[in-house]
């Protein structure tokens, strides 16, 4: 007897749920449950063959596109198969698709699964010569945007607004780099080159990312931080390759701000690793290219300038290489205010707080003022002692906090100023 075919609807729902998990153990379709769903949800053509018992023992599943159509899922009961079951439905489809305008209505399967000749019986043709191709786990990426797929960022002119206590590197950062790239005109009127390569130098935790990026937000430019230890390729080569293909796509951008940090890494002197050295030469040949007339800035940070080999900081590579130091008193005493005034309305000794943190930097700053919010609110959830954080709170912060920035290395970076700056 020929199965009862009707429309699918929820009633159908568990038992076409356990027909198409058995289906899956035995052969997993192109198309996932989760795409027949969607597809039920949004009223799709659905069928389902009952056998005279009332049984559900077949089910087939499609998705209209205009005046085409695929099979999502198309399975039969194996103790019903070779009975006509998948061929009715397949029938049966196609009578509600003509209805509704499709055209065409295509199959993707496996080459070896079940129902292939109950379709070629009901008109399909099998093409030899088609594979299907599948790649999955794709990036969530924007391919029509091109800032997106070089792994870019905008930012806010709020991060270079909010730098505080470094207003000596601030200020020559705004005349050298920010100024001439945002006023072009004006550059150009008074023979002024803007600047398309720096280098930032300094002890660690002076803020160079931060500057980095805080000239993308000022500039209003996409800022793109690149990782040679991340660059696929399966040696340095092809490491290599993809640093060059990187580069061609951040010059197809109108304007950005490429970031390069450590670069004594892979640009040592000292460097003997041929990994880095493939880079480093790779790097040092598409500078010229880069430094182009067009809206784009390269900065390299680096903790050791000295370090770094001759090519790299000779003339002609870089406009710049500025340092960015440990904070002073006077900048000390402004990112003390700027994260304290955060924190408390107490009376608060900055003077001493500026004096006993010598060699901090401004990340260590902001480290111990944190220590002595969280004094605090200790004392008021452990002690039951409300009251906001005082002098001698963050006097014990900055006792306990381990400074980044040595007596020698503030020593070194002295001697690197006037050794190296170029500005």
């Amino acid at each position: 007897m020929a199965p009862a075919i009707h429309d699918f609807d929820d009633s159908f729902l568990d038992r076409a749920i356990r027909l198409l998990e058995e289906a899956d153990v035995q052969s997993p379709s192109v198309f996932t449950f989760a795409e027949v769903v969607t597809s039920l949800a949004a009223r799709h053509p659905a069928l389902v063959a009952l056998d005279a018992e009332g049984e559900l023992v077949g089910a087939v599943f499609a998705r209209v596109d205009g005046e085409r159509a695929w099979v999502l899922r198309w399975v039969v009961a194996p103790a019903h198969r070779r009975r006509g079951v998948g061929l009715a439905l397949l029938r049966a489809l196609e009578r509600r698709l003509v209805a509704i305008g499709v055209r065409e209505l295509g199959i993707l399967t496996p080459t070896e699964a079940e129902g292939i000749e109950a379709a070629v019986s009901a008109g399909f043709v099998a093409h030899d010569r088609i594979t299907y191709l599948e790649k999955r786990g794709l990036s969530r990426v924007n391919r029509e945007d091109p800032i997106a797929e070089v792994g870019g960022m905008r930012l806010t002119s709020e991060l270079w607004r909010s730098i505080g206590g470094m207003e000596n590197e601030k200020e020559l950062i705004e005349r050298r780099i920010i100024l001439p790239l945002a006023e072009p005109a004006a550059a150009k009127l008074h023979g002024v080159v803007p600047a398309s390569a720096i280098i930032l130098f300094g002890p660690p935790g002076t803020g160079k990312t931060t500057f980095a990026k805080a000239i993308a937000g000022r500039l209003g430019w996409p800022f793109v931080e690149i990782f040679p230890s991340q660059l696929g390729g399966e040696d340095a080569h092809g490491r290599a390759g993809a640093l060059r293909d990187l580069f061609e796509r951040l010059a197809l951008l109108d304007n950005c701000v490429a970031f390069i940090d450590e670069v004594e890494e892979i640009a040592s002197n000292r460097q003997a690793k041929p990994e880095t050295l493939v880079l480093a030469n790779e790097l040092l040949k598409l500078i010229p290219a880069f430094r182009e007339p067009g809206a784009r800035l390269l900065v390299c940070a680096t903790n050791s300038v000295r370090d770094l080999d001759h090519a790299f900081t000779r003339r002609g590579r870089f406009d710049y290489l500025m340092p960015v130091g440990p904070p002073d008193r006077r900048a000390r005493l402004g990112i003390w205010q700027r994260y304290v005034g955060q924190i408390t309305q107490a009376e608060i000794d900055f003077d001493e707080l500026v004096e006993r943190s010598q060699y901090f930097s401004a990340a260590d700053i902001e480290f111990a003022a944190r220590k002595a919010a969280q004094a605090a609110f200790e004392r008021t959830v452990l002690e039951n002692a409300v009251g906001p954080a005082q002098t001698a709170d963050f006097l014990t912060a900055i006792a306990a906090t381990r400074p980044t920035i040595t007596a020698a290395m503030a020593r070194d970076f002295e001697e690197d100023i006037d050794r190296y700056a170029r500005t």
